[in-house]
């Protein structure tokens, strides 16, 4: 069977405000088999950003543990990311997903993955799947030119690595989270 390569996912923490953005595109071997597929989503009532590089099944099975212990610890994000992280490692289902995630909070981005990695953005800054590293190589970049907020940082970190990498594309899903009302948006090619 060939491989599904689904993503890049974008998050980004500046001046209080915080967004997390994926491209749309889904690649079964050498075809593209999806245009705007979502994979950001919010979660613990809108005040915690998610998103997932790997199959849809396997992000909703994540998302929904993910959201048990956002509720168990109430909305605690790096208690609740270590223990998905535990859970995700030992568990015989779960383990088998090549999967990763990034969360974050108003305050906070972690990386998570099966094999029990939570990784701290100490740049306010991370990006996971296959255009993962040009979104991440081109947010550091605007977050030290310019004084683009995170929304704008994101969306344009997004579109560089879909004109670059072949299995990400510019349609675009952005999640953004802020003081106030937070905002979703989302562009087509």
């Amino acid at each position: 069977m060939a491989r599904i390569r689904s993503t890049t996912v974008l998050a980004v923490l500046r001046d209080g405000r915080g967004a997390i953005g994926s491209d749309g595109q889904v690649t079964l071997g050498t075809t593209v088999a999806k245009h705007g597929a979502v994979k950001v989503r919010r979660l613990f009532g809108g005040r915690v950003l998610a998103g997932f590089a790997g199959g849809a099944a396997d992000a909703f099975s994540l998302f929904e543990k993910f959201e048990g212990h956002l509720e168990r610890y109430r909305g605690h994000l790096k208690r609740a990311t270590v223990e998905l992280a535990r859970e995700w490692r030992s568990d015989r289902f779960l383990r088998r997903l090549e999967a990763m995630m990034i969360v974050m909070d108003k305050d906070d981005i972690f990386t998570v993955s099966g094999n029990g990695d939570v990784i701290e953005a100490d740049d306010h800054v991370a990006a996971i799947g296959s255009g993962g590293p040009y979104a991440l190589a081109a947010a550091r970049a605007l977050v030290a030119n310019t004084s683009l907020d995170a929304a704008v940082v994101c969306r344009q970190g997004l579109e560089i690595a879909g004109r670059i990498c072949i299995y990400t594309n510019t349609n675009i899903t952005l999640l953004d989270l802020g003081e106030g009302e937070a905002g979703d948006a989302r562009a087509a090619d």
